[in-house]
């Protein structure tokens, strides 16, 4: 018999369509939990954004309910949905869901249980908390971007990935509800969680703020091994005009890359400053001998840290990829069949085939209300009334 998923039983309701917020209850779904997202009605419709359909997993393993939540009758419905669930994510501006009369007090008083969380880009307090922002503002003003090589003009570079809503924020509120429900199972009482994208990428950061606290020395591009100060930490071209990336801190690691390359001269002098820029030269030359894919198999033998810089088209075909059966098939009524990134993370919940998906537009309105009590003369009144969907 098929072990249960480690978040079975788990019922989350969640306000977000896009940003931290999506991407945490995406975790939490891959995890086994029942995610339910709370929509707008149609004509609200234009209030959320809604993203690409294979965007977050293409919403697989979701349910869907569209409710008005001005309407009384609409919040009345979400809090008989809420009373008995487990988690409720919401990612509004601060203050927008206690004027709703949908916040964790409210929640409270009809499930003393619930973990409540909100996902902001500053947090519920303090002088920013009601400023808009994106992943690259959060990555600036939590030192992330002031710490990465610059573009040619010198200014911060534009990262390849959202770091900042995926791990600061996704993560981040994802590692802390589960907290809160493992502290739930002991003391029975649920709980309010403050989640700031901005503050989950100082705990990204902490490595270099904390440095800068204890010593004083401020971090930056090429003040340390891990910002570009040294050649045994860095990217070079190949002769086809491709990439390989070097991590070789290591001692070990190190006196091998140099005898891999053909630059012995160099063993003794991995953080000798004055001869990093010859260093660099030496190794950029002879990467520069070979194609990038005539390094890799050069250095699947050799102890040491170096990897291919692989495109997106280049790596959904990787052979360690493949073997960890890091993507899988889902398929949409009208967009047919198509690979996507499966559940990845350790402990996560395997597929059994492809993933059937959904459009967003298809709720299960009418399975959820009658669960949570309503009777389906009371769910087809509130449809002909537009407060549900």
């Amino acid at each position: 018999m098929a072990r249960p998923a480690a978040l079975d039983g788990i019922t989350v309701l969640d306000f977000a369509s896009v940003g931290p917020a999506a991407r945490c209850s995406r975790i939490l779904a891959d995890y086994g939990a029942t995610v339910v997202k709370v929509a707008p009605t149609p004509r609200k419709g234009a209030l959320q954004i809604e993203p690409p359909f294979y965007s977050y997993g293409a919403g697989r393993g979701l349910k869907r309910v569209r409710i008005d939540l001005k309407a009384p009758e609409g919040k009345d419905a979400f809090m008989r949905l809420a009373a008995s669930a487990d988690v409720v994510i919401e990612s509004f501006r601060p203050g927008v869901v206690d004027r709703l009369g949908i916040g964790y007090d409210d929640v409270n008083k009809v499930n003393a249980a619930i973990v409540y969380c909100s996902t902001s880009g500053f947090g519920q307090t303090g002088p920013a908390m009601k400023r808009a922002g994106h992943d690259l503002n959060y990555l600036a003003v939590g030192g992330f971007l002031a710490c990465t090589t610059p573009r040619g003009d010198e200014g911060p570079p534009i990262p390849g990935a959202t770091v900042a809503d995926s791990a600061a924020g996704g993560m981040h509120a994802a590692i802390a509800i589960l907290a809160a429900l493992l502290r739930r199972g002991a003391t029975g009482k649920g709980e309010y969680l403050d989640v700031s994208v901005a503050d989950g990428v100082l705990q990204l950061m902490s490595l270099h703020i904390d440095s800068y606290l204890a010593t004083g020395e401020e971090p930056g591009v090429g003040r340390d091994i891990l910002t570009g100060r040294y050649a045994c930490y860095d990217s070079y071209r190949t002769r086809d005009g491709k990439w390989m990336s070097v991590g070789a801190i290591e001692s070990i690691f190190y006196a091998n890359l140099c005898k891999a390359l053909g630059c012995e001269q160099w063993l003794e002098h991995q953080t000798s400053d004055e001869k990093q820029d010859e260093i660099r030269a030496d190794f950029a030359r002879a990467f520069a001998a070979r194609d990038r894919d005539a390094w890799v198999d050069v250095f699947a033998t050799i102890d040491t840290c170096v990897a291919p810089v692989y495109s997106i088209a280049e790596l959904v075909d990787d052979e360690q990829y493949a073997a960890r059966g890091a993507f899988v098939e889902a398929e949409h009524p009208e967009r047919g069949r198509f690979r996507q990134v499966g559940p990845v993370l350790a402990g996560m919940s395997r597929p059994d085939g492809a993933y059937r998906v959904r459009d967003a537009s298809v709720t299960d309105t009418d399975e959820l209300l009658l669960g949570a009590g309503l009777t389906a003369k009371e769910i087809d009144e509130m449809k002909s009334q537009g407060v549900v969907a």
